[in-house]
């Protein structure tokens, strides 16, 4: 499959605050990936660098195979992007801010445009202006579409949503990733919506890379573990423990071992009590590995 992003060594400060380190990514032609990390993780610092909107201190990052610093403009027009916020040109009407943008994009697909709009029930002759966020960001996501863009990038596409147009949203681009192939990339806040939605994931934690790999595969081979609290002064993170979490009555425990490797880890540890083994769903997963605070 052909490589849509790669990320080699890639860092970037802001003044004198590093805030990537050395990442390496890659993202394969095909599917949903999700780029997900706490607030100041780096996430909407890695969109700007793909988008060329800033330059890496050191390491290099391609998107379509070119830098992403000088991506011309034939292969830019491959390239969707929503980011942090929804549609200009507020003043046009629906239908005027399809005719519009339909003369930049020689593979436009004003059906797909429509298909999304028409669930609104509102006249193509209302203006963007007179729209409520939700109804915003619906149009963005149909010029969006229409574009027919091989890659797709959503920077916290959710921001604003209510839960029925998150939900839209989410239909909308699984379907479009089925029927056309479309990479996408996306980051959000949300990550309980996104459990059975994404094929591919990309955790930062403080501007590391700590996991990346199929979704199905992380959910499936990272543990949660319940101790009492009383052991709270005998555990400290290492190669088998990655996180662990205090709470009232119970010590959460997260690593990528198994039940029969972590009970053998306690041991020479010299704790005998058996742990108890937690159900996880992606958010569980997500805040084991990369704490809650």
């Amino acid at each position: 499959m052909q490589d849509m992003i790669v990320c080699k060594d890639l860092t970037f400060r802001y003044k004198n605050t590093e805030v990537l380190h050395n990442v390496n990514l890659n993202v394969k032609q095909g599917g949903i990936v999700g780029l997900l990390g706490k607030n100041g993780a780096g996430k909407s610092t890695i969109i700007n660098i793909l988008m060329g909107f800033l330059q890496p201190k050191s390491g290099e990052c391609s998107v379509l195979g070119y830098p992403s610093f000088s991506i011309p403009p034939s292969v830019r027009a491959k390239i969707g992007l929503v980011h942090e916020g929804f549609t200009q040109y507020d003043f046009m009407s629906i239908d005027e801010i399809e005719r519009y943008y339909q003369a930049y994009y020689p593979k436009w697909k004003k059906d797909v445009y429509y298909d999304l709009i028409d669930r609104m029930n509102v006249p193509h002759s209302r203006k963007i202006s007179k729209l409520s966020c939700g109804q915003r960001s619906q149009v963005t996501l149909g010029l969006i579409l229409a574009q027919s863009p091989e890659l797709l990038i959503l920077d916290d596409f959710s921001m604003g949503l209510d839960v029925g147009y998150r939900r839209l949203f989410l239909e909308f681009l699984r379907d479009f990733a089925d029927s056309y192939k479309t990479t996408i990339l996306l980051t959000s806040h949300i990550i309980s919506e996104l459990d059975t939605f994404l094929d591919e994931i990309i955790i930062l934690k403080e501007g590391v890379v700590v996991m990346e790999g199929k979704r199905e595969d992380f959910s499936e081979n990272f543990y949660s573990y319940s101790l009492p609290a009383s052991f709270s002064n005998v555990l400290k993170t290492d190669e088998n423990i990655i996180n662990i979490e205090l709470g009232k009555k119970e010590l959460l425990i997260y690593s990528f071992a198994d039940e029969k490797a972590i009970k053998k880890h306690l041991l020479n540890l010299g704790i005998t009590q058996n742990p108890t083994q937690k159900t996880m769903n992606l958010e569980d997963a997500f805040i084991g590995l990369t704490g809650r605070y």
